[in-house]
């Protein structure tokens, strides 16, 4: 797995955007303007995903490639490496988990939104984040 494939399964989740609010070296995945994965684009080997505390600490017990994550709340928050022993299927997993975990989040009316199929919040923001250039963040 790349980060390509981080990417492009995050963009494969309903309402999913992209953009990069700590600069171009970083790109984050929100749903409802809430962040559940983040690239860090100078290590292409792993990304950080939201999870739930309980599962976090089990997770990083039983793979060396799931740590806590460098720079965010390390209770909610792990990097997962790509090349260490973290399985495919479990990083698709985690992507997963940290989308519902963000929506749990969600008050109740967004939540029903999302539900129903509506894009929740500001309609008029774009799927994916362009910069000036009219490129997204992975495109350089």
């Amino acid at each position: 797995m790349t980060i390509e494939d981080v990417r492009a399964r995050c963009l494969e989740l309903p309402f999913v955007t992209e953009d990069s609010p700590f600069g171009p070296d970083y790109v984050t995945f929100r749903v409802a303007g809430k962040i559940f994965v983040c690239l860090p684009l100078a290590r292409p080997t792993l990304f950080t995903a939201k999870c739930a505390p309980e599962r976090a600490e089990a997770l990083r017990e039983a793979y060396a490639g799931i740590v806590p994550a460098w720079h965010w709340n390390k209770r909610h928050w792990n990097d997962v490496s790509l090349e260490a022993d973290v399985p495919e299927a479990l990083a698709v997993e985690l992507i997963d988990h940290a989308y519902a975990q963000t929506l749990r989040g969600l008050p109740l009316r967004l939540r029903r939104e999302i539900a129903d199929g509506v894009c929740p919040g500001d309609e008029k923001k774009p799927a994916v984040a362009h910069n000036k250039a009219g490129k997204t963040p992975l495109s350089r």
